[in-house]
């Protein structure tokens, strides 16, 4: 018999109160498509967008023989597609007109090849989409930056207009509510006045199945030292024989510090100290309004900096083997060319190893959509009234350049299947943000993102010293990811070829975090690895010269 309180419930709730709690829903949904700084006009967001968009179609309807072309093969297709439709339901053979990429797992289930209505429908949206996309990706007399935009925007919409969203057009949600009498909208709906209830968005995974130290972030470790940035944690090899030189991880803090430490099965960090390392490794603070003045120059000294003096002092050595980790390890080339201007400090990087980390931001990927003077200037005023950035705010745009996989997904299954969200840990840490102080963050976007000016010679100071990663010559690792969304690999490699020392490249299959966090007993995605540590100019020749290896890279 099925619970009937939720009904009672339901019924009890007024008109107005249910509208007002999806409308605020609605609105959450529609900043995780298109985030717009908490400080800006929403309608002046919508305004500028829009303008964006009548600039490209005004551009494409002057051209006219490029959009008629366009226009034309769309039509071409969609008759290709309806001649398709009929052989089929007459039992004959026929090609179809249009299929989904191999990567794009929205049209997995079986129904939506092996049923014509379903099929009808998925070609007709994809045949679309390329219209779309062709329209609004050949417009000329437009920057490169506009262009950017225009092609992501385009993408978030068609995106969001697949028919998998819905639910009279999925097949896998109109069995689901076969199957259970319509169970799954019910129970889809009490997830979603839940999910309006804790006002933070679509719930991507199930927070109360973990626990610090019980389930995630258990391998043992202590706590040797703090200052105002970070707790610095040390974890004691497990072996009989030890290495003498220490490990000291830099984890990005845009995100809490145990990404490397998360299931006993999936820790990076256990996996050190089983194979004989002392591993030391940095928490940083998740600030609030009192660390608005915080800036890249804290974080350098007390810091890395601060922690292998406090290294040295604990174990004695005077060398580490760094590894930054993202955003960490943009502050690990950092310290390095610091380093290189300051022989005198008695403590060394005796190897710095990157992971999926940019120092050359020229290329930045779909970030840069986000990162222009205009975008920075709306943040950095929104960042000045708090003092910092939430972390939504970053966690939000990161889901927006892979929103099939970590937006529409879990309203499909959350609201549509009425599913619970996965016990996963990877996505319980990525739900766990930190804090970004205001000048760090501004620091960061205009020196970065904005000038690059870590990859040239001298121009960006940090502790009143020019840097310069090219007198880098300690020995380098750098490990990139093929699909990663965040630091894309061919930028991080451009990074790699900085340096003047020994330096090797590996690439990881999956993304910015499967990619790194693949332990061995998964046996679950491969690496491609150079012969040598010579690095050719084009990151694509390296990959066309590379070994394809099975199993995890660790």
């Amino acid at each position: 018999m099925r619970d009937n309180t939720f009904q009672h419930e339901f019924d009890n709730r007024t008109l107005e109160n249910l509208m007002s709690r999806f409308n605020e829903q609605y609105y959450q949904l529609l900043r995780a498509i298109t985030p717009v700084p908490e400080t800006t006009d929403t309608a002046l967001f919508s305004m500028r967008l829009c303008g964006l968009f009548s600039r490209a179609a005004f551009s494409n309807l002057s051209d006219g023989d490029k959009f008629y072309q366009a226009q034309a093969e769309a039509m071409a297709r969609y008759a290709d597609l309806g001649d398709y439709v009929v052989r089929k339901s007459q039992g004959k053979d026929a090609s179809a007109v249009a299929e989904p990429a191999a990567d794009d797992g929205r049209f997995r289930d079986s129904q939506w090849t092996s049923n014509l209505w379903f099929d009808a429908i998925k070609q007709s949206y994809l045949i679309g989409s390329d219209y779309l996309q062709q329209v609004f990706g050949q417009t000329e007399d437009m920057s490169a930056q506009d262009a950017r935009k225009l092609e992501f925007y385009t993408r978030q919409w068609l995106d969001f207009i697949a028919p998998t969203n819905f639910l009279g057009t999925n097949p896998q949600v109109i069995e689901a509510t076969r199957q259970s009498n319509g169970q799954n909208l019910v129970d889809g709906l009490k997830n979603f006045l839940r999910d309006v209830e804790a006002g933070n968005g679509i719930r991507t995974v199930e927070g109360e199945a973990f626990e610090l130290g019980r389930n995630i972030a258990t391998t043992p470790g202590k706590v040797v030292a703090r200052n105002e940035m970070v707790e610095l944690i040390q974890y004691s090899p497990q072996t009989d024989e030890v290495y003498s030189v220490p490990v000291l991880i830099i984890p990005p803090w845009i995100n809490k510090y145990y990404i490397l430490d998360l299931s006993e099965k999936n820790s990076f960090v256990g996996w050190l100290i089983n194979k004989g390392h002392t591993v030391f490794l940095l928490s940083w603070i998740n600030p609030d309004e009192s660390y608005r003045d915080v800036g890249y120059d804290d974080y350098l000294r007390d810091g890395p900096l601060w922690a292998m003096d406090t290294i040295h002092a604990i174990t004695g050595q005077t060398e580490v083997n760094a590894i930054g980790y993202c955003l960490g390890g943009t502050l690990l080339a950092t310290l390095c060319a610091y380093l290189a201007k300051h022989e005198s400090r008695k403590v060394k990087v005796g190897s710095a190893t990157f992971f999926t980390s940019m120092i050359d931001f020229s290329e930045p990927g779909d970030l840069g959509v986000f990162v222009d003077e205009e975008s920075v200037t709306l943040l950095e005023k929104q960042m000045n009234e708090k003092g910092y950035l939430d972390g939504k705010s970053m966690a939000t745009t990161f889901s927006m350049m892979r929103s099939n996989d970590l937006i529409w997904y879990f309203l499909i299954n959350n609201y549509l299947l009425g599913q619970s969200p996965s016990r996963f840990d990877l996505l319980y840490w990525n739900s766990d943000s930190t804090r970004l102080p205001a000048k760090m963050h501004s620091f960061y976007l205009r020196n970065m993102y904005l000038e690059n000016r870590l990859a040239k010679p001298n121009e960006m100071r940090v502790l009143d010293t020019p840097i310069d990663v090219s007198t880098i010559d300690a020995p380098a690792f750098f490990i990139a990811a093929k699909l990663d969304h965040i630091a894309p690999w061919q930028s991080t490699y451009m990074g790699a070829r900085l340096f003047s020392g020994d330096v090797h490249f590996l690439l990881g299959q999956s993304g910015h975090i499967a990619g790194i966090i693949n332990p061995p007993v998964r046996k679950k995605y491969g690496y491609w690895v150079g012969g040598d540590s010579s690095l050719p100019e084009s990151a694509d020749e390296w990959l066309d010269q590379a070994d394809f290896k099975e199993g995890s890279w660790w």
